[in-house]
This record gives structure tokens, C-alpha cells and sequence, in this order.
């Protein structure tokens, strides 16, 4: 009996006591500020959510897939970016206030990718993706080879160089110098020959002695996955050849038809002006190259364009500035 008569004097106690507290202006003032500070922060937050989910469209862009074009054949997909609302607001909510430059992004993959379409020359990148590939078809000058190779590296930039097999063959120094320095290493024919006329198994022993001689030469190190024809010149049975050896054919959209030997002013102005998203650039050891080389670098990077090399350029992913 006396214990139920102390918890009965307890708990009056202690009601007792809340009530007080409460009726206590001081603390009735204070349950008030903490109420509207929660209601004012929740407030904030939910319109800054809002804010962000409303504006995430016009930051979004939908996946593009692979696909052949008329024109310009081969055209590689692209993935596409959506905003994630959730991180985004998790890294705004600190300032409160909505700042693009702290949208949080998601890459989603395009439905059908390069290796989904039938066998085509490609041209050139993405037309949005903006970046610009050096293609070197190497079948002579070695004399200025080197001076190219040192400006790529002063300047921190991959090129990928198509190797006549003959050429590789004879000049395996230069062959390693091109591979330790980083830069992607394909396939140029073994004789430059016209592979427009060429016949099947002579179009075959062509790539197959040049892709042999490339992974001899580097120790196995490189195993081509893009070729070049000689002068641009093929036929659709040397695409597919291209093809059965797990090769890519690449062309070009630009040309600095640096053979001709042009100033190097005359040979910046014509790459320059014909420059766009995408690029693949082709260029050979010669002198204009040579003395045109980091101009054109410093030039293309001042457009936002990455310089990279040709499987970089058609990978999937989105850069996004």
C-alpha cells in the first residue's frame, strides 16, 4: 500500500512540475522560436528540392544511339546525363540556395552502341561530343617524327598513329618511342597499296602482317583495333575484312593535307576553319605538321575541345563542362 501510495505522490509530483514548465512564459516562448526555426528550415529546404526538380530538365540530356548515317556512315552513340535530385540538393542544402555548378549528374547508355551496327567507316566522333582525335598515317618521315612526338608530350596530348607495316618493320625504334609516350597505335596496310583494287586474301595478308609486325615490334604490348586505309581507299569487303580482325576502319572529317608542304599558317587556317565536335584530324610526319603542331593544340583547346586520341573520342561517355 505504501508503495502504489509513492508512485501515486511521484507521478502527481512530476505532472505537477510539467505543468508549471509549460505555463512558465519563458519556456512557452522558447518551444515557440525552436517550432518556427524547424517549420522555417524544412520550408527552406523543401523549396530548394522543389527549385532543383523544377530546373533539372534544361540540364538534362537524352542518350543518343549508335547509328549508320547516309552521309557520314558510322555515327557512335552517346550517352545521355540526368540530374540527380537527391545528391544535388544533399550538396546545396549546406548554402541553401540553387548553384548549377553543383548539379550532381547520372549517365544513362544509349540503347544501341557501336558494336551493335553492321560494319561502316567512321568519320568522325559524336557531333556533340567535344573533343577532336589526331590521326598520323606513318609510312615515311621519320625526320620530323620526332619533333612531333616531343610537342605531343610538352603539351600533355595523345595522338593515334597509323603504321604502315613495312614502315614499323624497319623502324622499330620509333615504333616503341610512339607507344611509351602513350599514344594509340593502329593500322596503316603493310605496302600502301590501293585496297579499293586489291583482291580479298591480298587485303587480308596486308592487315594481318601489319597487325603482326605492330604486336612483334612492342612485345605484345599493342594490339590494333582501328585500321586507316591508304589514301582513304576501300571498298566495302575491305571494311568487313577490317572487321573479322576486330579492327574498326577509320577515315577523317579534316584533312591538312600537309603533303602538299603548306605554310604553317596556311596549314593552321585550313584546319582551324573546318574544325568542329568530333573531329578526326589527318596529318603526317611532314615539316608543316611539325612547325604547325602546337599552334593548332593551344588553338583547339582554347574552343573547349579535348584532344584525344580515336577510341577515347568514341567511347560513349558524355564530357560534361
Amino acid at each position: 500500500m505504501n508503495n502504489n501510495w509513492k508512485q501515486i505522490v511521484a507521478i502527481t509530483a512530476i505532472a505537477g512540475i510539467s505543468w508549471l514548465l509549460v505555463q512558465n512564459p519563458y519556456t512557452h516562448h522558447y518551444m515557440i522560436v525552436l517550432k518556427e526555426e524547424a517549420a522555417f528550415t524544412a520550408s527552406q529546404e523543401d523549396s530548394l528540392y522543389r527549385e532543383i526538380q523544377s530546373k533539372r530538365q534544361q540540364y538534362e540530356s537524352p542518350p543518343m544511339d549508335a547509328r549508320i548515317d547516309p552521309v557520314w556512315k558510322t555515327v557512335p552513340g552517346y550517352n545521355g546525363i540526368k540530374v540527380d535530385v537527391q545528391a544535388s540538393y544533399h550538396i546545396m542544402k549546406k548554402s541553401g540556395k540553387f548553384d548549377e555548378k553543383k548539379l550532381i549528374y547520372r549517365q544513362i547508355s544509349p540503347k544501341i552502341h557501336l558494336d551493335d551496327l553492321e560494319p561502316a567507316p567512321i568519320y568522325r566522333a559524336h557531333p556533340e561530343k567535344p573533343v577532336v582525335s589526331f590521326l598520323v598515317n606513318v609510312a615515311w618521315g621519320n625526320e620530323y617524327l620526332q619533333d612531333m612526338l616531343s610537342t605531343l608530350k610538352e603539351n600533355d596530348v595523345k595522338a593515334t598513329f597509323f603504321l604502315e607495316g613495312r614502315w614499323a618493320k624497319n623502324n622499330p625504334d620509333l615504333v616503341k618511342m610512339i607507344e611509351e609516350g602513350g599514344h594509340e597505335i593502329g593500322n596503316h596496310s603493310y605496302s600502301h597499296p590501293n585496297m579499293q583494287t586489291l583482291s580479298s586474301q591480298a587485303s587480308t595478308n596486308e592487315l594481318q602482317k601489319t597487325n603482326a609486325v605492330i604486336e612483334a615490334v612492342t612485345n605484345n604490348k599493342v594490339k590494333a583495333k582501328w585500321f586507316a586505309p591508304p589514301s582513304g581507299s576501300y571498298r566495302d569487303e575491305t571494311v568487313n575484312i577490317a572487321d573479322s580482325m576486330g579492327m574498326g576502319t577509320i577515315m577523317w572529317s579534316v584533312d591538312t593535307i600537309d603533303w602538299q608542304k603548306p605554310t604553317p599558317d596556311v596549314l593552321t587556317s585550313r584546319v582551324l576553319s573546318k574544325l568542329h565536335p568530333g573531329a578526326f584530324v589527318l596529318m603526317h610526319p611532314t615539316d608543316s605538321t611539325a612547325q604547325s603542331l602546337e599552334t593548332l593544340i593551344k588553338q583547339i583547346k582554347r574552343k573547349n575541345l579535348h584532344i584525344v586520341t580515336v577510341t577515347e573520342a568514341l567511347e560513349e561517355t558524355r564530357i560534361v563542362h
